[in-house]
């Protein structure tokens, strides 16, 4: 009896939904350097939120805008609950030591296994004296439970509720380590769902920009490694269907603009007059007076790499928050201009993301080997999108 339930278990292999989540993969890219030409059916732009990759995943994974999940930029204005009180105090190493990135990245880590935090958490080069009026948003891993600020549920949570079988990768490992852990639960037929994490993409892009032969190179790895997937897949599942999309596109950098020296020249207190973070492609403002509000306004009125977003963007956008929470004032560079230095990093990049979310460089990708009739629009289609696969998947088995 029970080889022959082992038999009619390989005999009825059932379908698996697999996403294929490709981190900056933009919409511009697909069709500058194609990808999977003979599998894909369907390819369309994603629309993605204003903000970054914290922004972006949160909206992916629960479907909500950013006001509605509470993720927006890491650090935000809270002086009262901040933890980085003690921080300060390292303002006086040498900047040798401590403004570096590799010491950066340490501090970090041991920062990180202090408060017990399970999300990405990077100080990146915020300074030191600085940290005491943050706090920081990610504090808990995403893709667990009780990982989104206003406590929506993830899909995640949502498959669980369902009882759905799924593969998620480990954020933490590497592209490799992920693909290869996805094939052993492929190979047991343990899943009927799978949320494939690839992230190196965003970090090439950064260093070389969009028109790099390393940037072609990786595509092509990808392209070989989920044709192999594929396969792989299809000799242990009926059907399988791949669904790869990102979170946001790349611009090249085009110029770069030293905000935080010319605020300072204003002749105003950081922490007294106003408080500040400097995005890459974004400059936040909180303010202490009305003197300093206008003397900061009038600077930035005057600038015309970027704009004050209004109040009706930002409703368009989906990011008003609460009590200000990310910013009083948010000034957003124009597309290819980026903030150097920042609190993000002193050191120019060859490419960016964090624009408007209408830029073309930015917008997202999604491509399926289906000929589904429901193709997303953007990012807050996507929830949905996985859990009406996933139930499909189960159905069939």
């Amino acid at each position: 009896m029970k080889q022959k339930a082992e038999m009619k278990k390989m005999e009825n292999k059932n379908t698996l939904s697999l996403f294929v989540f490709i981190d900056a993969f933009g919409w511009e890219l697909y069709k500058k350097y194609g990808f999977l030409d003979g599998m894909i059916k369907t390819a369309s732009p994603l629309g993605t939120v204003l903000g970054y990759s914290a922004t972006c995943v949160p909206t992916i994974l629960t479907g909500k805008k950013p006001e509605e999940h509470g993720h927006f930029s890491f650090f935000y204005f809270d002086p009262k609950n901040t933890p980085f009180r003690f921080l300060k105090w390292l303002k006086y190493l040498p900047a040798s030591l401590v403004d570096r990135a590799r010491p950066r990245n340490v501090l970090s880590k041991l920062i990180k296994k202090i408060f017990g935090y399970t999300g990405y958490f990077q100080l990146y080069n915020t300074p030191f004296e600085y940290l005491p009026f943050f706090d920081y948003s990610e504090k808990r891993d995403l893709y667990v439970k009780d990982g989104i600020n206003s406590s929506d549920k993830t899909i995640f949570d949502y498959l669980d509720d369902e009882a759905i079988s799924y593969h998620v990768s480990d954020w933490q490992g590497t592209e490799e380590m992920n693909i290869e852990s996805l094939k052993s639960d492929i190979a047991r037929q343990s899943i009927n769902f799978a949320y494939l994490y690839l992230a190196s993409m965003d970090g090439l892009l950064h260093a070389h920009g969009t028109d790099s032969n390393v940037i072609e190179k990786k595509i092509r790895w990808y392209e070989n490694k989920l044709v192999e997937l594929s396969e792989f897949a299809y000799e242990h599942y009926d059907d399988v269907r791949i669904h790869v999309f990102s979170d946001h596109g790349m611009k090249d950098v085009i110029h770069h603009h030293d905000m935080i020296k010319n605020i300072e020249a204003l002749g105003l207190t950081f922490g007294m007059d106003y408080v500040a973070y400097y995005d890459s492609t974004m400059a936040r403002f909180w303010f202490q007076s009305e003197t300093a509000q206008k003397v900061i306004e009038s600077f930035l009125l005057q600038q015309t790499y970027g704009r004050i977003l209004s109040e009706q963007e930002l409703a368009d956008f989906g990011c008003q928050f609460k009590n200000n929470l990310y910013g009083e004032l948010i000034y957003l560079m124009e597309p290819g201009h980026i903030i150097c230095p920042s609190f993000m990093g002193k050191k120019p990049v060859a490419g960016m993301h964090g624009y408007e979310p209408g830029d073309l460089d930015s917008v997202a990708l999604y491509a399926t080997n289906t000929e589904t009739g429901s193709i997303p629009n953007d990012l807050t289609d996507m929830c949905s999108l996985m859990l009406n696969e996933a139930d499909l998947s189960r159905k069939a088995a």
